[in-house]
């Protein structure tokens, strides 16, 4: 399959699963023969996305490891709630298992803000280190104070500005226009220090927001963007890069110490490989999707090195005003993470 091929091939599949979402489509498990527990887990990537594959392989290892004595029931799309409402179900117990954002997992694990202040990591493999060798142990702890257990990470990746009204070259190309903000703490004080207006909505009501222009834009990565359907009202694309944002699947506290000790060790048997699998997917994507948004007639920008430095002021503003109120947790969170990027720094200068 040639490049362009490809890229219609991917976004086919992003778009058309989209649609079949939205007409009630579930990804359901096959019926199993006694199996002892179910796993339901909700995500709002739709079918086509390396979540959707990453979540499937998930439900194929673990239904074969364990015998079908687990049935694992994916709900993508959405179609169970938003990231903030699924990751309340997931802790409530109404749902076993959630793949979300960390901005979302924070509104329940708050320490996971300060993975999102902005320009916080140089490079993925940068932001790779610190979460598998830096934090684990700290976040898995805290993840379990919430009655949570993590699974794996994943990531949404880095997030950039799309636009109705033109290019983002600086700050003051932000000014005074709404922007759709992640309903997060950081992301608002990010949006306030860049001078724009954030309108904190869901992630189901960016579409209809944009094509009403209820908003001017929104920040978010380019799989997302494309696998939402943003881009249908997106006229620019600027790659400011300015947060990377991880994600994770994370289970039912209650639910999984429930579970023998032999179905618990399956569980998180994947999570390596599944890790660096989805990791590996969503940035091999990244080239085809953005020369798609070409093809739709969407300007794609990048910013100069130096347009990029007029973001570094007031994203350390963004960083000093929020770690000036962090929790006693946030901080303790964020000093690890210094140490690992000094760490990988050092061994990568």
């Amino acid at each position: 399959m040639n490049r362009r091929s490809f890229v219609r091939h991917t976004v086919h599949a992003l778009l058309g699963a989209v649609g079949l979402l939205t007409l009630g489509g579930l990804v359901a498990a096959p019926a199993s023969a006694d199996p002892q527990f179910t796993v339901k887990i909700a995500s709002v990537a739709p079918e086509g996305t390396p979540w959707a594959s990453g979540v499937t392989e998930f439900k194929k290892q673990i239904e074969a490891s364990s015998g079908g004595r687990v049935v694992v029931r994916p709900f993508l799309g959405g179609v169970l709630g938003d990231e903030n409402e699924t990751v309340q179900l997931c802790q409530r117990g109404q749902i076993q298992g959630v793949g979300a954002s960390t901005g979302a997992i924070a509104s329940i694990v708050p320490e996971l803000n300060v993975l999102e202040l902005p320009f916080l990591f140089k490079s993925a493999e940068e932001a790779d280190y610190v979460l598998d060798k830096s934090i684990l142990t700290y976040v898995e702890k805290a993840f379990r104070d919430r009655g949570l257990v993590l699974g794996f990470w994943s990531e949404n990746g880095y997030r950039s500005f799309g636009t109705r009204y033109g290019s983002i070259h600086s700050p003051a190309d932000l000014k005074g226009h709404k922007l759709r903000s992640q309903e997060s703490p950081v992301h608002l004080e990010m949006y306030k220090q860049f001078g724009a207006s954030p309108v904190p909505i869901p992630t189901t009501e960016v579409l209809t927001s944009l094509q009403t222009g209820v908003i001017d834009g929104y920040d978010n990565t380019v799989l997302f963007a494309t696998a939402a359907q943003w881009t249908s009202a997106t006229k620019f694309y600027s790659l400011t890069n300015h947060i990377y944002q991880p994600a994770a699947i994370v289970f039912n506290k209650a639910f999984f110490d429930g579970m023998p000790a032999d179905l618990q060790a399956q569980m998180l048997a994947p999570r390596a490989a599944l890790m660096q699998k989805m990791r590996n997917e969503i940035r091999a994507m990244q080239p085809f999707l953005l020369e798609n948004l070409k093809a739709m007639r969407i300007t794609v920008y990048t910013p100069t090195a130096a347009e990029r430095a007029t973001f570094e002021a007031p994203a350390k503003l963004a960083r000093d005003a929020y770690m000036a109120r962090a929790s006693a947790g946030e901080k303790a969170l964020y000093a690890q993470i210094q140490t690992g990027i000094a760490a990988y720094r050092k061994a990568h200068p």
